[in-house]
């Protein structure tokens, strides 16, 4: 199987509508709710504007889009029935933005802060 730009660009159009579809899916009553608890935050994480791993850190900053999400929405997808993530599809494709999540965008400014605070915590006392 060749990996041309073309498979690349299919790929990552489908990456981008799961994720979509999995933001219809955790706030759909008819998802299961360990699938909703699950797409909720894969997608709250996807459609996070701050990463978990920055992307301006070399190879790992990219980890998470590459590896990381689409993973979580192989998950997803498993544990939602066929024709019911037939229709989220769909009506992501029919969306013309996509929606963002401050909410998981707080959280992962929180962590970073709790790790800068830690290391500062841990640093500091050194120095003296």
């Amino acid at each position: 199987m060749t990996w041309g730009l073309q498979t690349l660009k299919t790929w990552a159009q489908a990456v981008k509508r799961d994720v979509v579809a999995l933001w219809i899916a955790a706030r759909n009553r008819r998802t299961p709710w360990i699938a909703r608890l699950i797409a909720g935050i894969v997608a709250a994480y996807a459609l996070s504007p701050v990463d978990l791993i920055p992307d301006f850190i070399p190879i790992i900053g990219y980890l998470d889009d590459l590896i990381i999400v689409p993973l979580g929405i192989a998950l997803v997808v498993r544990t939602i029935p066929a024709e019911l993530m037939a229709e989220f599809r769909a009506e992501a494709l029919e969306r013309s933005g996509r929606p963002t999540s401050w909410i998981a965008a707080g959280a992962v400014i929180i962590v970073w802060l709790v790790v800068i605070a830690a290391l500062v915590s841990w640093i500091f006392p050194k120095l003296r």
